[in-house]
Order: structure tokens, then C-alpha cells, then sequence
């Protein structure tokens, strides 16, 4: 035994084999201030609600059911939020078309569906169990982008030059109808590796080559932001793999050019309607990440590694050295995301109003940056939908700025909340997991140094826990080896010894 190790309690694990995991999911969004089952009015409010829906004759309402339509996410996803289209024009420009699900025409502002989803702001995926923010019957149904149904979209049309930059952008009301529900793995492989479509592709006419032209003109956004200063970010997600309700693994999900296509496609979508609100003098919601406070330690991680920052911050200058190390060090660059994400501080909603500037979106080096493109997921995006409505109409805002103020600030706290919920379960069900392996030692990285302690994350498997030994004189981005000392899932405790650090 280490010098380190010396007086450390005896390994323990509590409760671990008596947990019911979905109990406790939904103990824990009590607990957070969350509702997690619909009331009664919410159910009969559902219960009215048309079969389908109805093309109407209003011609503001464009029909686009006849383009190549497909959406892209996770293979068991049945919330969509968005489709996409894209053409190449003769000269040389590229034509986006991102179809968002118009969650308003079957949520009204005040409606009990509303009220549940004001509440809770945000769906909360527990990895145990889903939270909807919305009943299923909208969010896996009526406002669901699913294949092969006419729905109802907000549309946001989009001209991409050559350079990345939006050229023009209009927004308008459409029916749409999916024509091709892909995943993540499926595309993103095929598009890693080149060759042969997959099948689900190859079997329906024009599909590889649209979603190759969607490739390239994330490429193209991609450069752009690049230039601009956006971080690029890699941060490793883990979810519960169960089986009869009981926790067999932690997965993790993985980037691929499939999930950098749709996020690079949704960021400009945002900006759009972020810009289009701006120019029509509309208050809008936005999405900001403040300049770092921790800056001079971000330089001092950065003098860790050998490069050198400014000591003022300039999102150019880290930029620059996240794509360094990411080149230098794909395998390891998660762990450094990690520790810069930390350090920059988490993301909030606040009110623009037209003719002010807000404090912008560090990371992605943007001003005019919000959420509007998963109405069913995130309640931001809905009353952002509410907004394009009124402003397309030539009406007055449905929101004061007062109701604005308070929707953001409730918004940013259940986002925090949703966060905490998620990160808890994850802990529980990581700790039911690793109940087994008491007085093992692993490698990980610190993430948070705190009045409450320090914590760490293990490289693998990807779980968090707290240094409660030998902590002192640790900070976030140190590399550490920790034995594990005790687990208590009922508390979500995964307490660790230091070891030594690298």
C-alpha cells in the first residue's frame, strides 16, 4: 500500500442491490421541483385534441411535403424535432431548409399542456426513464416529425455561400411530411467511412446524395464558425444500459459526423431566428455562455500543455489551442473538453431586446445565438415558436418583457435542475455498478473543486465521484489515480482515495 493510501476506511457499499431505479428517478424530479406525471387536465385536455392534423387553405402555410425530407437522431428517438432539406444552386450557393415541429398549433399559450410545460421547462432523460416535457401523444405523435405523416413546421430557409455564411434567411410557416428517419450511427458510420450507402439510404432515390450535400455545407458552417472563434468541444456522455430494470452498463455516446451535421445545421438555424426577431424590433429569448470568470486558470491548464494564452480572454486565442490538442491528442481531448467546460461556466437564457446588446455566446463567438429548434424538448424553443408566429403576423409580442424576464430565469434554473436530476441517476445507477469493484484503482480527471469537495471523473468507465481522502492541493484538469473506497446509491455517493497524480 501507498504512502497515500495508508488509513483508508474499509471499502463499504450500501443499498446497491435494493434500489428501484425508477422509484427513484421519479423521487428525484419531485425532489428538483419538477411534475413528472401529467395531471388530469393535461390528460383531458390531450384527450380533445384532433387525430390529425389539417392542411389548411391559408396560403401563408406553404405545402413542402414534396421535397426529399429525412431527419437524423438517436435510433430510438420518437420525439423529432427537426427535418432537413438542401439543394445546390446555379451559382454556387446552397439552399438549407430545416423544418422545426410546430409544437404551438396543438399547445396554446395557457392551455393546461402549456401550464405542465411551463413548469418544467425541459423533458429530462433520467437514462432510467423519460421525462417529456410534453404528453406523448404530442411529442411522439402529433408534433412529431415522423416518418411518413403530414405535420405541421416552422420553416427556416437559409442560402449558404461557398464560405459558410448565410447569405439570406426566411422564415415561414409549412406541412411537411418525413420521408426517411435515419440515426446517428447509421449515418454518421456511412459518412466516416465513404463507400456504399446503407440500405435505408440506397432504397429511396436522391437520399445519399441530399444528405452528402448536407455534409458538405456543415463543412462549410463548420470553417466558418471555426474562424469566428467557436470552440470545438468534446465532452464524453454516458447512459444507463438496462435490462429488466436493472443497470448492466454505462454506454457511451459518441460523437460522428452524422451528430456534427445536425448541430452545425441547427446553429445556424438559430442564429437565424435569433437575427430574424432582431430585424423585425421583437424581443426574443437567447442563449449566453458569459466571458469565463475562471480565465487565468483555463491559462494555467493551457500552460500545462505547453501553449501559451492571453491574459485576457479571447475565444480566438483558446479556439486555436482546443483544435491543437485535438489534433495532437484526439484520445485524451475529451478530458481536456471536460475541464474547459467547467471552467467556462454554464449557459443561461436571458431576454434580447431589440436595439441591446446581450453578453453573447462565448463558446460558439456569437451575439445573436438562441434555442428554437426542439419545441418539443425545451420550453425556450416554444415560446421562441410563439414569437416567429406573432412577428410573421404583424402582431404585438405575446409576452411582455416582465413575463420574458421570468420565463428565462425559471428556464435557466429547471435546465439546472434537469442537469442535477440527470447527473444523480447516472450517479445511482453508476454506483449500483461499480458496487462490485470496492478497492479497485482507476484513472480520472478532476472536474470541480468546490466548498463541498472534489470531485473527479473516472476515464473508464465514465463515472463521477468525490475525493474524500488526500484531496488537498487537487485542482480541475489534474489527472489523478483514486481507489475506490466506498458506494452508497441511495445517496449517490461514489467516494474515492487519492492516489498519486498522472
Amino acid at each position: 500500500m501507498t504512502k497515500e493510501l495508508q488509513g483508508t476506511p474499509t471499502p463499504t457499499a450500501n443499498n446497491a442491490g435494493r434500489i428501484d431505479l425508477k422509484a427513484r428517478a421519479h423521487s428525484e424530479m419531485e425532489t428538483a421541483g419538477f411534475i413528472p406525471d401529467f395531471e388530469p387536465a393535461v390528460v383531458k385536455e390531450v384527450a380533445s385534441l384532433p387525430a390529425q392534423i389539417r392542411i389548411p387553405d391559408n396560403k401563408s402555410v406553404r405545402d413542402m411535403r414534396s421535397l426529399l425530407w429525412s431527419s437524423i437522431d438517436n435510433p430510438d428517438s420518437k420525439d423529432l424535432d427537426q427535418l432537413e432539406y438542401a439543394e445546390q444552386l446555379a451559382d454556387g450557393n446552397s439552399r438549407l431548409i430545416i423544418a422545426i415541429a410546430d409544437v404551438d398549433f396543438f399547445a396554446d399559450k395557457g392551455s393546461a399542456i402549456d401550464n405542465h410545460a411551463a413548469i418544467n421547462t425541459t423533458s429530462v432523460y433520467t437514462g432510467i426513464i423519460t421525462y417529456p416535457m410534453l404528453p406523448n401523444e404530442l411529442s411522439f405523435d402529433l408534433t412529431s416529425l415522423i416518418a411518413d405523416q403530414d405535420r405541421r413546421a416552422m420553416i427556416i430557409d437559409l442560402v449558404i455561400d461557398k464560405t459558410g455564411t448565410t447569405k439570406q434567411s426566411t422564415i415561414y410557416e409549412g406541412i411537411v411530411r418525413n420521408k426517411a428517419k435515419l440515426d446517428y450511427i447509421t449515418v454518421g458510420n456511412w459518412l466516416e467511412q465513404g463507400g456504399q450507402a446503407p440500405d435505408k439510404i440506397a432504397s429511396i432515390s436522391g437520399l445519399a446524395e441530399q444528405l452528402l450535400l448536407q455534409n458538405d455545407i456543415k463543412t462549410r458552417i463548420y470553417n466558418n464558425r471555426v474562424e469566428q472563434g467557436s470552440l470545438y468541444l468534446h465532452t464524453i456522455e454516458a447512459i444507463p444500459v438496462m435490462s429488466n430494470d436493472k443497470i448492466m452498463d454505462l454506454e457511451v455516446v459518441e460523437d460522428n459526423p452524422a451528430r456534427e451535421l445536425i448541430e452545425n445545421i441547427m446553429i445556424a438555424g438559430n442564429i437565424s431566428v435569433s437575427r430574424f426577431l432582431e430585424e423585425k424590433k421583437f424581443p426574443s429569448i437567447r442563449r449566453v455562455v458569459k466571458t469565463p470568470e475562471r480565465w487565468s486558470r483555463i491559462v494555467e491548464v493551457a500552460k500545462s500543455y505547453g501553449a501559451s494564452l492571453p491574459d485576457q480572454p479571447d475565444v480566438r486565442a483558446l479556439a486555436k489551442f482546443l483544435l491543437d490538442r485535438r489534433d495532437a491528442a484526439p484520445d485524451v481531448f475529451p478530458d481536456l473538453s471536460l475541464t474547459i467546460v467547467k471552467l467556462l461556466g454554464r449557459g443561461e437564457y436571458t431576454v434580447d431586446v431589440p436595439g441591446q446588446k446581450d453578453e453573447g455566446h462565448f463558446s460558439l463567438a456569437v451575439h445573436e445565438y438562441t434555442h428554437a429548434t426542439a419545441p418539443n424538448r425545451r420550453y425556450p424553443d416554444l415560446i421562441m415558436q410563439r414569437l416567429l408566429k406573432a412577428a410573421l403576423a404583424g402582431t404585438p409580442s405575446p409576452y411582455s418583457l416582465d413575463e420574458l424576464n421570468k420565463i428565462t430565469a425559471h428556464c435557466t434554473v429547471q435546465e439546472d435542475a434537469a442537469n442535477k436530476v440527470e447527473r444523480t441517476m447516472r450517479k445511482v445507477a453508476a454506483a449500483v455498478l461499480l458496487s462490485k469493484h470496492l478497492g479497485e484503482i482507476y484513472s480520472g480527471i478532476i472536474t470541480g473543486v468546490t466548498d463541498g469537495g472534489t470531485f473527479l471523473r473516472l476515464f473508464k468507465p465514465p463515472v463521477e465521484g468525490k475525493i474524500v481522502q488526500g484531496e488537498k492541493g487537487l485542482d480541475i484538469g489534474d489527472k489523478v489515480k483514486v481507489k475506490l473506497v466506498s458506494v452508497d446509491a441511495e445517496q449517490a455517493f461514489i467516494d474515492f482515495a487519492f492516489v498519486s497524480k498522472g
